[in-house]
């Protein structure tokens, strides 16, 4: 059930990775996944009703990033949804939302795979997440208005995942060309259908964060995306 045909799908497939490389992306995995349980558990402790966005943003990572769209190369790409998870709750508490997307992903739609699972939950859960919080708190301290620092980091997270798995394929797989060439070649590979998607998963972003600000405006200020002083 884990292994999927080798369709050029999303995320890195099945067997494309030797072992050790496997193995390597798993371990530096580790301490990430233990800060964001730590993290969540830290969350619900403190609020129960906090699992609704935190399920919320779960789901919406799941069948936003489920969404696959075939390139111009031939190859597919998807959105990742990270960015709100990250935006929310911070970078490592989506490390543990992507990982159980992951595997269902892998195990259920064959988007992925088990042995590949360290590689992606890194490139997807954890590099694109840290990128989008980056670039939100970087816009907050400048004061930008926030719908379009909730768009430019949603966006950001979604191209960084790709540069990051660019450069996991080409460690992998460089060749006689180099590391550096392959890159190049792997970002042109996803780079013709990334660069909208991201435009893309930044807009519907956006859209989710005006709903739960219309709707949503308790739990915001219990995780204090917004004060709760905007409540009274």
């Amino acid at each position: 059930m884990g292994t999927g045909t080798n369709a050029l799908a999303m995320h890195i497939m099945e067997g494309y990775l030797p072992p050790g490389y496997c193995i390597a992306w798993g371990i530096i995995c580790i301490p990430f996944l233990v800060a964001g349980f730590i993290n969540i558990k830290k969350y619900l402790t403190s609020n129960r009703r906090n699992i609704t966005l935190i399920a919320m943003s779960g789901a919406f990572i799941f069948v936003i990033s489920s969404l696959k769209i075939p390139s111009l190369t031939g190859s597919c790409s998807h959105m990742t949804g990270t960015g709100l998870g990250a935006i929310l709750f911070g970078p490592s508490s989506v490390s543990i939302l992507g990982i159980i997307v992951l595997i269902f992903q892998a195990i259920l739609l064959a988007h992925g795979g088990i042995t590949t699972l360290g590689a992606n939950t890194f490139s997807m859960a954890i590099a694109g997440p840290f990128i989008s919080f980056g670039i939100y708190k970087l816009c907050q301290k400048f004061k930008a208005n926030k719908l379009v620092s909730v768009f430019l980091a949603a966006s950001a997270g979604d191209l960084f995942t790709y540069c990051i798995t660019s450069i996991q394929l080409a460690l992998a797989h460089n060749q006689a060309d180099g590391v550096f060439a392959a890159t190049v070649k792997f970002l042109g590979v996803f780079a013709p259908t990334q660069l909208p998607l991201s435009i893309l998963e930044g807009i519907l972003t956006v859209l989710i964060i005006i709903a739960l600000e219309t709707y949503g405006t308790q739990e915001l200020a219990e995780i204090g995306f917004i004060k709760k002083e905007a409540l009274k």
